[in-house]
C-alpha cells in the first residue's frame, strides 16, 4: 500500500496542552489519529518532543516533513512495516529526534489505515497482528483523582472502581457508582483524569467511601495508583504531610489490603526501587495485582527484567511510552510471556480518540484505564467499548 498523503497538525488536550494529530491517506481510504500527553511520567518514557515554549510544532514538522518524504517512495505491506521505517527513521532508543509523539501519531493512523483496507475492525487488527485472543477488558473506573493529577489533595495519583463484566453490564454500574460517589461528595472539583478531586484529613476516607460503593455494586472492587515516584522526596514517601520509610509504606498497603480488599496497587514505589517492588510483590502477590508503569513504561527488556527481578505480576501498558503501536505490541506479548497481565491506560491529557479502546480489547487486556466519567473525552472511550461488544456479537 502506498500512502499517498500525510499530514499533521497541533491540537489541544484536556489540559489544554498541544499534542500531534495526523491523517494518513491512500487512495480512497483515509484515517487520523491523536496521541495523548502524560503528566505524571516515568523517566525512562520514549520522548515526548515538545519546544520550549510548550508547543509540539517540532514535532508537526517532523511528521510533515521527514516523515511525509520517507513515505513517498515506500509501498508498505503492513503496518508493522511503517513502524519499523518510523524507528528506523528516528534512529534513537528514546525517540527523542523525531518524537515519540510524532511516530506514535503516525503509527496509530496507519495501523487505522490498514485495518480500513482489510475492511475489519481495529480491534481485530491488533489482535491478529500479535496473535492475541481479543476480550473484553475489565473497567478501570477513575473515581477520584490525587498526586499530581489533583494539586495533591489526595496523596495517592487514581483511586479506582474495578468493575468486572462485558461493558454493557459495567458501564452502567459505573455510571450509577460515579453519580452516588459526586452526591455524596458534594462540591468538589474534577482531577485531570476526570475523577472526584475533595480534599480528606486522613488516608482512610476515600477508602471508606469506595468501600461503600463496593458493598452496594456486585461485582466491583478497590485499586489505586499510588504513582509513588511522585511521593518520593529526600529518601521518605510524603502522604499527607507525614514520611514514610519503604518499610512503613509496605505496612500501610498491607494494612489497606486487608481492610478494603484492594484489587490492584499501581507503582507502590519509586520506579528506581526495584528490591522494595519485589519485597511488596513477594508479601502480597498472592493476594492482589502489583502493575509496574513507571517501573517498565511499555518496554519489553524492562519488563522482562521485573520478571526476573519478581518484582510486579502485571503491567500498565501505555503506547506513547514507547512511541509505536508495533513496540507496544511487542510489550504486551513480553507482558504475557511471563504469565503477567496487562492494564491498557490512557494519559492524564487525553484526547477523542478512542485507540486505546480497540487496543484494549485487542490485545485482550485484563482491564483498561481510561479514566473517570467526567469529560467527553474519556466517556469516547468508554462508548467505543461497547461499540466494540457489538461488532463482536
Amino acid at each position: 500500500m502506498r500512502i499517498d498523503f500525510v499530514s499533521a497538525r497541533s491540537i489541544l488536550d484536556t489540559r489544554g496542552r498541544a499534542t500531534v494529530e495526523t491523517t494518513l491517506s491512500a487512495g480512497m481510504f483515509s484515517a487520523t489519529a491523536s496521541v495523548p500527553s502524560g503528566k505524571s511520567t516515568g523517566s525512562h518514557e520514549a520522548c515526548e518532543l515538545r519546544d520550549a515554549d510548550g508547543s509540539v510544532a517540532s514535532a508537526v514538522a517532523n511528521v510533515n516533513g521527514e516523515i511525509a518524504q520517507a513515505f513517498r517512495d515506500c509501498d508498505f505491506a503492513s503496518a508493522d512495516e511503517v513502524d519499523a521505517l518510523l524507528i528506523a527513521l528516528d534512529g534513537t532508543p528514546e525517540k527523542s529526534r523525531l518524537g515519540a509523539n510524532a511516530l506514535l501519531a503516525v503509527s496509530i493512523a496507519a495501523t487505522r489505515l490498514f485495518a480500513q483496507v482489510e475492511e475489519i475492525p481495529l480491534w481485530r487488527a491488533i489482535a491478529a497482528r500479535g496473535g492475541f485472543t481479543a476480550t473484553a477488558p475489565r473497567l478501570y473506573i477513575n473515581m477520584m483523582n490525587g498526586g499530581v493529577h489533583a494539586g495533591f489533595k489526595l496523596p495517592f495519583q487514581e483511586y479506582l472502581l474495578v468493575i468486572e463484566g462485558k461493558t454493557s453490564d459495567a458501564l452502567p454500574i459505573a455510571r450509577e457508582a460515579f453519580a452516588k460517589l459526586g452526591e455524596r461528595l458534594g462540591s468538589v472539583s474534577m482531577g485531570d483524569e476526570g475523577g472526584y478531586a475533595p480534599t480528606f484529613d486522613t488516608l482512610e476516607k476515600p477508602f471508606e467511601l469506595l468501600a461503600g460503593l463496593v458493598q452496594e455494586f456486585p461485582h466491583t472492587s478497590i485499586a489505586i495508583d499510588a504513582a509513588a515516584s511522585e511521593l518520593y522526596r529526600d529518601g521518605a514517601y510524603h502522604l499527607l504531610g507525614k514520611p514514610y520509610s519503604a518499610e512503613e509504606l509496605s505496612a500501610l498497603y498491607r494494612e489497606l489490603v486487608e481492610r478494603f480488599s484492594l484489587y490492584s496497587i499501581e507503582d507502590p514505589f519509586d520506579e528506581e526501587s526495584a528490591d522494595d517492588f519485589s519485597r511488596l510483590t513477594a508479601l502480597l502477590g498472592e493476594k492482589i495485582l502489583i502493575i509496574g508503569d513507571d517501573l517498565t513504561v511499555t518496554n519489553p527488556a524492562r519488563i522482562k527484567e521485573a520478571a526476573e527481578r519478581k518484582e510486579i505480576n502485571a503491567v500498565l501498558i501505555k503506547p506513547n511510552q514507547i512511541g509505536t503501536v508495533r513496540e507496544a505490541i511487542q510489550a504486551v506479548q513480553a507482558t504475557y510471556a511471563e504469565d503477567f497481565v496487562a492494564v491498557a491506560s490512557h494519559r492524564s491529557g487525553e484526547t477523542d480518540d478512542t485507540f486505546i479502546a480497540d487496543f484494549a480489547y485487542g490485545i485482550g487486556a485484563h482491564g483498561i484505564k481510561a479514566g473517570g466519567l467526567a469529560q467527553p473525552e474519556r466517556l469516547a472511550k468508554y462508548e467505543r467499548l461497547l461499540e466494540i461488544e457489538h461488532e463482536a456479537s
